[in-house]
């Protein structure tokens, strides 16, 4: 199953067991519609620490990817309205 989720910067999404933190959500200068960047912190309720602290790529979601053994997140866009 997959779902898209909207989180707005500095809110968080729970979706299961996860706690997804949208830091900062960027794309290139001039160009909203580009590519976005978005800075997450993901953590799983019940355990200590971080299951992913860092920036995900839309165009190249294994290039910083979170490992986890049930859950897959991706960024797909940064919303600009």
């Amino acid at each position: 199953m997959s779902i898209d989720i909207e989180i707005g910067a500095g809110e968080i999404a729970r979706f299961g067991r996860l706690n997804i933190t949208l830091m900062e959500c960027r794309y290139p200068a001039g160009n909203k519609s580009g590519n976005a960047y978005a800075a997450l912190e993901i953590s799983e309720i019940g355990k200590a620490g971080t299951v992913f602290s860092g920036w995900m790529i839309a165009s190249a979601p294994a290039l910083s990817a979170m490992d986890h053994a049930r859950y897959d997140v991706w960024v797909i866009r940064c919303m600009t309205s």
